[in-house]
C-alpha cells in the first residue's frame, strides 16, 4: 500500500444535486415511487426476504429461489437507502430497519451470512454451493452477495448516520478477512463485486485491511495458488481467472463479472496508487471501446456465457447487452474519468446510459429488460423467453441494479478538483458545490438530451477565481464513440458555441472540455449551443454484422425503425445517402419524444432506442441497409 490516496477527480454527490427536468425528474421519482416498493414487493412474494427469515429462525421451511437472490434484496436496500438519502420518509425508514434486523438474525455468530446455506447445510446443493463453506466459489456467489451487503450498508450508514447494517456488513467482512489471504485460503470468487464494496467499506471506516483484501482477491486471480483455475462454457477467460490481472489485455468472458473486476480495478488502483493496475484497465477499456461496443453502449455480444464475443463480434438480433452490463459500464466509465479526467469516458458513460441502459427500463418502471438487442424480428423470444419487457425475472439482477444506480445517477452530473469544476452531464437543475473552500451554486437550463442548447448560471458565494470545464461531447465533435469502431458519414456539423455573459469566447480545449478560467462573480451566466444535426452512423468494416448498413444518431440518442411506425416491418427498410432526413418533436408518443423522418422513396419513421417496445410486439432494427452513391 502505498498510503492514503484516493481519485484525483472528485464527483459531487448526488445529495448535493437535484433534477428539474422533465425527461430524467420524472424518471427518478418513478424509480422512487414505483420501481423501489415494487422490488421489495416482488423480494418478498418470491421468497427472497422470507429466506433471511428462516435462516433467522423466524420461520420455517426451505430456502426458495437462486443461491444468489440474497444480493437482490441487498440491491434494493441500497437503491433505497439513495432515496432516504434525499428524503425523509419515515416508513420507508423502518421497512429498511426491519429489514437489518432480518439480517442480523440471519447472520451466523461467526458473521456467515449465505441463506442458502444456513436454513439448511444438509440440503445445499453440492454441485452449486459446495458442501462446506467456500468449497465452490466458483459458481456458489457466498462472496458476490456480501460484495452488494457492503455497498447497501455503506450507503444506509451515509444516509441515516445508523451502524446496524454497517455492523453486520462488518462482521461479516471480518470472517473473510480472517480466512482468505497469501497466508490463509487462497481462492477468489468466481463473479466479482466484493472487490467494489471492500473499497466502500474501507473509504467508510478507513480500515486498511478492507483495501488489503480487495486486493488480494483481484491479485490471486489468475494464480493456481492450490486450486484449479476458473472454467465455464468451454472458455478459459469465463470468469476473468485465466491470467493475473496485471497481464489482461482483452476482455473476455462473462460482461457484468468482467467490468465489475475492471470497476474493482479503479477503486483499487485509486485507493492505492498502483499505477499498474491503471495501465492494465487503460489496455482493456480500449479493447472494449475500439472493438467490444455496441453503437448503443451495450456489452456482450454472446447468449452463451453472457459474454463478451471476439474482436469485433457484434450481432445485432443476437446481442445479449444485458442490462445489468450497461450499468457496470457506467460504473467503469466513471471511474475511467475519476482517474484520468478525460471526457471521452464521460462520452461512453452518456451512451450507455441514454440507450444500453435506459432501453431495459419500461417508462412505468415495473417492466425490465434483461437484454438489449439491436434487432427483433417481433417473434423470436429476446428477453429471457419473452418478446418485451417483463415485470420479473428468476435470475432479476436487472430490475434490482435498475433501482440502486437510477437512484445515484444526480452524482454522475458534476465533479471537481482542486481548481477545476467539471460538468459533465446535460440536465436541468440545480447543485450546490464547494470550490476553494466555498459553496458554489449551478443552475442549469436545457431540453437535453431533445436540444443541445445549455444555460448555466454560476453562483459562488463570492467572487472566486476557478476553472469551469464543460464536456464538449463526442457526439458534437463529429464522434461517436472515442474509437474507430464507428464514425459519422455525413462530413462534420458545426462545433459548440459558448458566451459568458452574452460575449462569444474561445475556450482552452483540454481533454474533451472547453476550459474556462476566470473570477466568478454571482450571477454570471455561461451559455453553450451544441448543434444536433441527424448523423448517419456507420461500422467499422471488420464488424461483419454492420457492413452496407447505417444507423442514425443525434445528440446521445441513438435511434431504431420499429415495425408499427413503418407499415409493419422494417426488414425492407433501406436508407439512401442523399435522402434528406427531418426531425419532429412530438410530445404526446413515448412519453415525449423527437422522431427523426426520411422523405425518399422509402420513407422512414425512427425513434430513440431506448423507447422501443413499448407498443407491443413487432419487429425492430437500429441498424438498416444502406443505399450509398
Amino acid at each position: 500500500m502505498n498510503g492514503p490516496t484516493d481519485y484525483p477527480f472528485a464527483p459531487v454527490n448526488f445529495t448535493a444535486v437535484t433534477f428539474a427536468d422533465t425527461f430524467w425528474r420524472p424518471r427518478l421519482e418513478t424509480n422512487r415511487s414505483v420501481t423501489l416498493p415494487f422490488n421489495f414487493r416482488k423480494c418478498e412474494e418470491t421468497g427472497r426476504i422470507s429466506n433471511f427469515a428462516k435462516a433467522a429462525g423466524q420461520m420455517a421451511g426451505a430456502h426458495e429461489g437462486i443461491f444468489y437472490n440474497d444480493s437482490d434484496v441487498f440491491k434494493v436496500v441500497e437503491g433505497a437507502a439513495y432515496c432516504l438519502a434525499l428524503a425523509q420518509d419515515p416508513e420507508l425508514d423502518n421497512y429498511l430497519d426491519n429489514l437489518i434486523a432480518l439480517f442480523a438474525g440471519a447472520q451466523e455468530e461467526d458473521g456467515y451470512l449465505y441463506t442458502a446455506r444456513t436454513i439448511d447445510p444438509a440440503a445445499v446443493r453440492a454441485e452449486r454451493e459446495g458442501l462446506t463453506r467456500w468449497s465452490h466459489l466458483r459458481v456458489n456467489h457466498e462472496l458476490y452477495n456480501v460484495g452488494h451487503l457492503y455497498e447497501a450498508a455503506a450507503a444506509h450508514f451515509q444516509a441515516t448516520g445508523k451502524r446496524t447494517l454497517l455492523d453486520v456488513a462488518l462482521k461479516n467482512a471480518a470472517l473473510i478477512d480472517s480466512v482468505f489471504g497469501p497466508d490463509k485460503l487462497r481462492a477468489v470468487p468466481g463473479h466479482q463485486e466484493i472487490e467494489i464494496g471492500l473499497a466502500k467499506l474501507y473509504r467508510v471506516t478507513g480500515e486498511e485491511r478492507w483495501l488489503r483484501l480487495a486486493k488480494f482477491f483481484l491479485d490471486e486471480r489468475g494464480h493456481a495458488n492450490g486450486r484449479e483455475l476458473y472454467t465455464n462454457f468451454g472458455n478459459p477467460g469465463y470468469m476473468q481467472d485465466h491470467l493475473p490481472v496485471l497481464e489482461q489485455a482483452e476482455a473476455v468472458g462473462h460482461s457484468v463479472r468482467a467490468v465489475y473486476m475492471y470497476t474493482g480495478m479503479a477503486d483499487v488502483a485509486a485507493l492505492t496508487g498502483d499505477s499498474s493496475y491503471i495501465a492494465a484497465i487503460d489496455r482493456l477499456w480500449e479493447n472494449v471501446v475500439g472493438r467490444k461496443l455496441y453503437i448503443t453502449g451495450g456489452i456482450g455480444a454472446r447468449h452463451t456465457g453472457e459474454a463478451f464475443g471476439d474482436d469485433y463480434e457484434l450481432p445485432n438480433a443476437e446481442a445479449y447487452a444485458e442490462t445489468c452490463a450497461a450499468i457496470a459500464n457506467i460504473l467503469w466509465n466513471q471511474r475511467m474519468f475519476l482517474l484520468h479526467g478525460d471526457a471521452r469516458y464521460i462520452d461512453v458513460l452518456e451512451l450507455s446510459l441514454y440507450n444500453g441502459f435506459l432501453s431495459g427500463v419500461s417508462f412505468s418502471g415495473d417492466e425490465f429488460f434483461y437484454t438489449n438487442p439491436l434487432a427483433s424480428d417481433g417473434k423470436t423470444a429476446v428477453n429471457r423467453g419473452s418478446l418485451g419487457r417483463q415485470p420479473w425475472f428468476d435470475c432479476s439482477c436487472c430490475p434490482t441494479n435498475d433501482v440502486r444506480f437510477l437512484a445515484s445517477l444526480p452524482g454522475y452530473v458534476y465533479a471537481t478538483t482542486d481548481d477545476t469544476l467539471y460538468v459533465n452531464l446535460f440536465v436541468a437543475g440545480e447543485g450546490e458545490i464547494e470550490m476553494n473552500g466555498e459553496a458554489v451554486g449551478l443552475r442549469q437550463e436545457t431540453a437535453y438530451p431533445w436540444d443541445g442548447r445549455l444555460r448555466l448560471r454560476v453562483d459562488p458565494a463570492q467572487k472566486s477565481h476557478f476553472s469551469l470545464a464543460l464536456r464538449i461531447p463526442g457526439w458534437a465533435n463529429n464522434q461517436p464513440v472515442p474509437s474507430d469502431l464507428y464514425r459519422f458519414a455525413d462530413g462534420e456539423s458545426a462545433g459548440a458555441v459558448l458566451t459568458i455573459n452574452g460575449e462569444t469566447v474561445t475556450p482552452t480545449l483540454e481533454k474533451g472540455y472547453a476550459v474556462l478560467r476566470r473570477v466568478w462573480q454571482p450571477g454570471d451566466v455561461v451559455e453553450m449551443n451544441l448543434p444536433m444535426p441527424v448523423r448517419r452512423v456507420l461500422c467499422n468494416e471488420a464488424v461483419e454484422t454492420n457492413r452496407g448498413r447505417v444507423a442514425l444518431m443525434r445528440g446521445p440518442l441513438v435511434y431504431c425503425v420499429e415495425g408499427v411506425d413503418n407499415g409493419g416491418s422494417v426488414s425492407h427498410l433501406s436508407l439512401a445517402d442523399t435522402a434528406p432526413l427531418s426531425v419532429e418533436h412530438h410530445p404526446e408518443l413515448l412519453n415525449g419524444v423527437t422522431v427523426i423522418r426520411s422523405e425518399g422513396a422509402q420513407p422512414i419513421t425512427a425513434i430513440p432506442y431506448y423507447a422501443w417496445s413499448h407498443r407491443g410486439p413487432g419487429e425492430m432494427a437500429v441498424w438498416v441497409q444502406r443505399q450509398s452513391q
